[in-house]
């Protein structure tokens, strides 16, 4: 199967296929030149694509990184036979910067305010990764060549004076998550039995939520209630917030399907 037959098989539109394109671009280039590449910071669903794109390329070696474990927003590197994991994060060809931009203790800055801010300098979303909002200052994930704008261009957020400082990846302090583990059996892997069960809500409720647009499946829309789960699917519910499938296993002694959720709260 060549490039073009290849994203037309996986691509579910337009602005997917694109993202595709630029990811199989980096993975010809390390398997081609035996080097080191990175792809731009990813979403939830351009990860979930990419993931699709390198099982159907032979798995090559890969990592997804965030500069923490569990970022939301990764880049994926593909590494040259001679490379570990370990050592590219380490060494001079990860492309991740963290920044610290401190604001006057409750100034009440959102996530919204500091990516805004971030944006107006003219740096795209692709070159930035997650942030992390707390009391006080906003820890940053970004692309190297937008390190150097947000240090000297970003000095302020919203109405307030802020100051970015360069911070070590393993200074980086990621929030706590609060989740709850529910264990449940259901009938089917559905998604709409599944997040029935995740966001404690009548089955019918929530197929109506997934008919109307309020869920999303791994970071992208899906208005399919009977459209199958997997563990490790990730489910965004508007309004109820998100749910992991962690394990699935089974059958119960009555033939039903045995699950564990983690629900953040």
């Amino acid at each position: 199967m060549n490039k073009t037959e290849l994203l037309n098989k996986l691509a579910a539109d337009a602005d997917e296929r694109l993202v595709l394109a630029r990811v199989l671009d980096k993975l010809d280039l390390t398997r081609n030149r035996g080097i080191p590449a990175h792809t731009f910071f990813l979403s939830l669903a351009e990860r979930t694509a990419a993931e699709r794109l390198i099982a159907a390329s032979g798995r090559p070696r890969h990592r997804f990184w965030g500069g923490y474990e569990e970022a939301e927003r990764t880049v994926c590197a593909f590494l040259p036979d001679w490379l570990e994991a370990e050592d590219w994060r380490a060494g001079p060809d990860c492309p991740l910067r963290a920044l610290r931009l401190s604001v006057p203790a409750g100034a009440g800055l959102t996530h919204r305010d500091f990516l805004g801010s971030i944006l107006g300098l003219g740096i795209t979303r692709e070159k930035v990764g997650d942030l992390l909002v707390g009391e006080g200052a906003c820890q940053v994930i970004v692309l190297e060549e937008a390190e150097k704008v947000l240090l000297t261009q970003l000095d302020q957020v919203g109405r307030q004076r802020v100051r970015a400082v360069p911070m070590a990846l393993d200074e980086l302090v990621p929030p706590v998550r609060q989740v709850k583990a529910i264990r449940d059996t259901v009938a089917t892997l559905r998604l709409d039995a599944v997040a029935s069960s995740g966001f404690s809500l009548a089955r019918s409720k929530m197929a109506d939520a997934i008919s109307s647009g309020k869920v999303a499946l791994n970071g992208r829309e899906c208005v399919k209630p009977d459209r199958t789960v997997a563990e490790g699917d990730v489910i965004t519910c508007r309004g109820l917030g998100k749910c992991v499938l962690k394990e699935v296993s089974g059958p119960s002694k009555k033939g039903r399907t045995m699950i564990v959720i983690e629900r953040y709260v």
